[in-house]
């Protein structure tokens, strides 16, 4: 027998509807939320990332350029250096305007010995006066400028058209502009020369978009002309003080963040700071922590970028044997 229930059909009540659509709410928002959390993590764990990763490599560059500040290959006596005629010799670059400061051969303990210069905490006027190559407005002022001069660290077995080269058999030296004279009386190796002056830009890209960026100028062609080449952005500042030997046992005695030509001659050492920050705000941060560097003021950071200091020790090997082989 076949028994038809009479009771009728009924759907959710009002009640159970609303506390079925709060709870689809309720879990909704929690979804996004642990979404947008993780977004935001990540995005800011990736700019901290970035930050770290381009101070380390700002601060390796000018470590090793540092650390061969002098280096002129087998040569053990920089002022044997003669200039050959394809190079054009006039006012450059270099520190005050000075004539022929890039391609000036070295003169070991005497102020002539510029293969390491450096200003300290330096303004735009103080820069441009030392560096005709660095524009107004370009550096981020109350920052370090170091300029280095030395040759790269292995032979050239192809030189580069137009490039500066050092030939040496490492008695005497001759600089010249690729290609090599045909009527060079030296027979030896060539070495790549590279001047090199880093300072901190107010800009990355374009002047006024507030990312300030560590760069350098390298000497390209035989102009002299020094073209810019930008290495890490984010770095707001770069400080570094120079070890100085004062009684010529190949040790440091003082540090000093703002040696003269003098005292130049008889560093050993360098400790290197570099400020990095991200490029991007983060919006859920307030960064209100004092940053003390060096003989830099100390900055108040208040605002919102992630921010860190970097350091590291150099050994500036070439100056030092140079001064006790004039001594």
């Amino acid at each position: 027998m076949n028994y038809t229930s009479n009771k009728p059909q009924s759907g959710f009540t009002m009640v159970e509807l609303m506390v079925a659509l709060a709870l689809s709410m309720t879990l909704s928002v929690a979804v996004v939320s642990v979404f947008v959390n993780n977004s935001h993590s990540f995005t800011q764990d990736d700019n901290v990332a970035r930050m770290q990763d381009d101070a380390r490599h700002a601060l390796r560059e000018i470590a090793f350029d540092l650390s061969m500040a002098g280096h002129y290959a087998e040569l053990h006596m920089p002022d044997a250096v003669a200039l050959d005629g394809s190079l054009a010799i006039g006012v450059d670059c270099g520190p005050g305007g000075e004539v022929n400061w890039i391609y000036r051969p070295v003169v070991p303990g005497t102020d002539d010995a510029l293969s390491l210069t450096a200003l300290d905490n330096a303004s735009n006027a103080d820069v441009v006066a030392a560096h005709s190559c660095i524009a107004a407005g370009e550096l981020l002022e109350g920052t370090d400028v170091v300029s280095i001069k030395r040759v790269v660290g292995s032979r050239s077995a192809v030189l580069r058209d137009g490039g500066i080269y050092l030939r040496t058999n490492g008695t005497v030296g001759l600089l010249y502009r690729s290609p090599a004279p045909a009527a060079a009386a030296i027979i030896g190796s060539d070495w790549e020369f590279r001047p090199t002056i880093y300072f901190i830009r107010q800009y990355a890209n374009a002047p006024g978009d507030g990312v300030p960026t560590l760069c350098r100028k390298i000497l390209n062609g035989g102009g002299p002309s020094m073209v810019t080449e930008c290495l890490a952005t984010g770095i707001e500042n770069l400080q570094i003080e120079y070890g100085i030997d004062t009684n010529a046992d190949g040790n440091p005695d003082t540090f000093i963040p703002s040696p003269t030509l003098t005292e130049m001659q008889s560093v050993v050492t360098a400790r290197v700071f570099v400020l990095a920050r991200t490029t991007a705000i983060d919006t859920r941060y307030d960064n209100d922590k004092t940053y003390s560097i060096s003989n830099a003021p100390d900055f108040l950071a208040d605002d919102s970028f992630h921010r860190r200091v970097f350091s590291t020790n150099v050994t500036i090997q070439n100056i030092r044997s140079m001064n006790r082989m004039s001594l």
